[in-house]
């Protein structure tokens, strides 16, 4: 299962959020620098509407809804490339997640200490970047040294490897995340840079934090305003809303409950809900249903996988012995109202060994062993 892992600077609520989005109090969420030191991890349930209207269209009982996990991750300080804080430690748990949320502070509060002294999101940011660049940079440099004498030797794959290196070198070094360079790449070229395992090479989302009373009118909210901004010139990611007490809270609420009390705040949707859309989005999963007698079930693959794969999702032998998918868009049967009708209409299709399954495909598999 694929993981995102929450970051950011001690107190600016990664572990109220964590607590939030996993829907439990296992992570400590205290008004003091490194209350969380080793990682915390979570299953998180992938909200989708279109689960529990599928499972109406169909007339089960059960539901089972798609899942990621999420990991909160010690705080980051200022020199944690260089051991300070619980820097190394950080790192080394940052290698082990797929994507990166970073909550960032947008609030005042001056019973919660911030370690800067101030609030200032973009500066906060940066700071994380920061550390990061200069981790992957040592990482790129001490590379760079290990394959040196194969290069002079003219090894083809070292020589292709060191000139990727001195490319994220030169792009890293003028202060940009290596998920920004933009270079056209060969499939070997594509596998060496996932072997370099660089940090600032994760898919990111960063999570404006802002408090209850302020997020009906989070658009408008200058800190907020200065995070997209900043997302989007520096980083070309997404920037998600959350009041991560209020969201802790939530939890503790029945759906009806928690969507009763956010439309009293003049709010949609739940801000953790729309955060974990979101990361299942970057990290490349995508879902779609099936359903027998007794459930109705979400499961995820990577975006692109063809229909065996998708097989291979339920049980290895559906994938080794398949033959044809039926399948009919979610969103066709939920209109239609029943199998029956999709038929009728064409809109129930058969598919092969080929077919790129779509998100909110609805599929039967035919197979044999």
């Amino acid at each position: 299962m694929l993981k995102a892992g929450i970051v950011g600077l001690p107190n600016v609520g990664k572990s109220t959020l964590f607590n939030a989005v996993t829907r439990s109090h296992k992570a400590a969420a205290e008004n003091y620098p490194f209350c969380t030191i080793d990682p915390n991890l979570g299953v998180v349930i992938v909200p989708d509407a279109r689960l529990a209207q599928l499972a109406s269209v169909v007339g089960t009982p059960e539901t089972v809804p798609a899942t990621i996990e999420f990991v909160d991750i010690a705080g980051l300080v200022k020199g944690a490339s260089r051991g300070e804080g619980l820097g190394n430690q950080f790192l080394s748990h940052i290698r082990e997640v797929d994507a990166l949320i970073q909550v960032v502070r947008c609030f005042d509060d001056p019973d919660i200490i911030h370690v800067e002294g101030t609030v200032d999101p973009v500066r906060d940011i940066e700071i994380i970047m920061t550390e990061l660049m200069l981790a992957d940079l040592e990482s790129v440099r001490r590379r760079m040294e290990k394959i040196s004498r194969d290069v002079k030797r003219g090894d083809k794959v070292a020589v292709l490897e060191a000139r990727l290196l001195e490319k994220y070198d030169a792009h890293l070094n003028s202060g940009k995340p290596a998920n920004t360079l933009s270079i056209p790449l060969s499939p070997d070229e594509r596998s060496l840079i996932r072997s370099f395992f660089l940090l600032t090479d994760k898919p990111v989302i960063f999570a404006a934090n802002v408090k209850e009373e302020e997020l009906a009118a989070a658009a408008t909210n200058p800190r907020v305003e200065a995070v997209r901004a900043y997302a989007r010139t520096h980083h070309q990611c997404e920037t998600v809303v959350v009041s991560a007490a209020l969201e802790s809270g939530l939890a503790d609420l029945s759906g009806e409950e928690a969507a009763q009390y956010l439309k009293e705040l003049g709010v949609e949707d739940s801000g953790a809900e729309r955060l974990i859309r979101a990361a299942y989005h970057i990290l490349g999963l995508r879902t779609f249903f099936t359903y027998n007698v007794r459930q109705t079930r979400a499961w995820t693959i990577h975006e692109g996988d063809t229909a065996p794969k998708a097989a291979g999702v339920i049980h290895s032998d559906f994938e080794r012995g398949f033959i044809k998918a039926e399948t009919v868009a979610h969103h066709d049967l939920v209109t239609l109202g029943s199998i029956s009708r999709a038929r009728e209409t064409g809109h129930y299709r058969i598919e092969g060994k080929e077919y790129v399954v779509r998100d909110g495909d609805v599929l039967l598999f035919k197979f044999a062993v």
